[in-house]
């Protein structure tokens, strides 16, 4: 293996596990924000809960993403 490849791999390996730390942090961001948001007005939890499901639905594509990235990485590049 190549010193090329090798940085390579630390790069790929860096942008899926950072992409995986940020999105961790987003959603404990996010369910206490909800939590805070339903404590302070429980009329208007059903709104706040389909909100935060949309925006956990994108906050899902951020690790996805950097998964893609990290593959491609690994299988075209290091190659």
């Amino acid at each position: 293996m190549s010193e090329a490849s090798a940085l390579v791999l630390i790069a790929a390996s860096l942008v899926i596990g950072l992409g995986a730390l940020g999105t961790a942090i987003g959603f404990g961001l996010l369910g206490g924000r909800l939590l805070e948001g339903t404590a302070r007005q429980p009329e208007m939890a059903p709104a706040l809960q389909g909100k935060m499901f949309l925006m956990a639905g994108l906050l899902d594509a951020v690790p996805m993403i950097g998964v893609g990235i990290g593959m491609y990485m690994i299988f075209v590049l290091a190659a």
